[in-house]
């Protein structure tokens, strides 16, 4: 059977990491369509999305068999921690994901906390609790901030900074009522938050730009712990030694102790680090894919194909065909654009020179072609420029564009 030599790709999640990957996927001349399961309702304007749920990896499997998918895409923690890497693997399906085996230092936060100390990589000093008096009595001794967070994330209602006893306790006591079944407990750090990413076929890996991430909600590092609220990358203070450094004493061995355990990771990982004061840094929490709200900034530096990055991972070429991967010269900034208030009407979105610049997380379409609040996190703006001030400065001039009641977001990212 001669096969048509344009691509077709299956992107698995519905969030803002799969609408930005599948926009760079529909730039490249190569591919035919980009499908995305389950979707969303703002990326059906450029790609198709079928409505099979993330977890059902199964029912993927048969889908990308029938409709003769070249690579499959996983970015869903859901359809990772269902294997869905383990079961197109064994159908002879090509994915770009990790088993969820490797990926188990990433999906179980307690697992990931074991993995880095059992390394000996510099991590904040942490405790993990089944049984809720265990973990109150931690708490009466602890040096206070702490952060608290459940096992596995939870869309943003996963983890909270406590700064006293009083509302440890409170957090605590509501987490035990929802019946988590382990929580983690460990110091806050004070120091810049940034994230390194590494694409990987489990054996050799080459590092993506660092990224400085922002997440807590207000200005200053105030109001609620967030999985992320904004970026901007490169992170200028993040020295070529530590970024070498970081390759040789803890990406090398990440994927060296993985290997022995053979659960080779496959994909892109991402290790969150706060780098401190006194210029050391340490080990947060490993991260699978880019995340949500750092994903469109990274994508933007990128001048790869992606797609023969991904197939080179897969088909074990990798290490062969790839030393480097070719970065732009620019920088990006992007911004989460929280709303207070749900079912309230978007405008000024028409005013957006470059309308690529968004990424729709939360909003929905009326039957007027009128945008409407739908959840917390209603949009994603990034912009990208030469220089980080002129990014930056851009990216809010567009965000005073748009208005809502209810719009909420850091007026301090970036800011020198």
């Amino acid at each position: 059977m001669i096969r048509n030599p344009k691509k077709k790709i299956l992107i698995v999640g519905s969030s803002a990491k799969e609408y930005a990957l599948a926009k760079k996927f529909k730039s490249y001349e190569e591919i035919e369509e980009v499908i995305v399961a389950p979707g969303a309702d703002a990326i059906k304007e450029f790609c198709t999305c079928v409505d099979i749920r993330e977890e059902n990896v199964h029912e993927l499997l048969e889908y990308a068999h029938e409709n003769a998918i070249d690579l499959t895409i996983a970015l869903s923690e859901k359809a990772i921690k269902n294997d869905i890497a383990y079961v197109f693997n064994a159908n002879e399906q090509m994915i770009f994901a990790p088993t969820a085996k490797s990926a188990n230092i990433m999906l179980s936060k307690s697992s990931g906390k074991k993995f880095l100390y059992k390394l000996h990589i510099p991590t904040p000093k942490f405790g993990t609790f089944e049984k809720q008096q265990f973990a109150f009595d931690y708490i009466k001794n602890a040096n206070f901030p702490i952060i608290i967070r459940t096992d596995e994330s939870q869309d943003g209602k996963d983890r909270l900074a406590c700064p006293t006893y009083a509302m440890a306790k409170m957090f605590l006591d509501d987490l035990y009522v929802r019946d988590e079944k382990k929580i983690l407990i460990e110091d806050y750090i004070y120091g810049h938050e940034f994230t390194f990413y590494v694409i990987t076929d489990g054996y050799h890996a080459i590092p993506l730009p660092a990224v400085a991430t922002y997440k807590f909600a207000s200005d200053g590092d105030g109001g609620l712990l967030t999985n992320g609220v904004g970026c901007y990358t490169p992170d200028y203070k993040i020295s070529k030694d530590i970024e070498n450094h970081i390759m040789k004493n803890i990406i090398s061995n990440v994927l060296s102790a993985l290997q022995k355990r053979e659960s080779p990771y496959l994909g892109i990982l991402g290790i969150e680090f706060v780098l401190k004061e006194d210029g050391k840094y340490m080990a947060l929490e490993f991260k699978p894919f880019l995340q949500d709200h750092d994903t469109h900034a990274i994508l933007n530096l990128i001048e790869e194909n992606l797609y023969n990055l991904f197939e080179a991972c897969v088909i074990g070429s990798f290490a062969d065909d790839c030393e480097e991967i070719k970065i732009s010269d620019n920088s990006s900034v992007s911004c989460v654009i929280m709303s207070s208030f749900n079912n309230k009407q978007i405008k000024g979105l028409d005013l957006i020179d470059e309308p690529d610049d968004i990424i729709p997380i939360g909003i929905k379409l009326n039957e007027h072609k009128e945008y409407y609040t739908a959840a917390e996190k209603a949009l994603i703006i990034t912009k990208t420029a030469k220089t980080l001030s002129y990014a930056r400065d851009k990216m809010y001039e567009d965000i005073d564009l748009i208005t809502y009641n209810g719009k909420k977001y850091r007026k301090d990212i970036c800011q020198t």
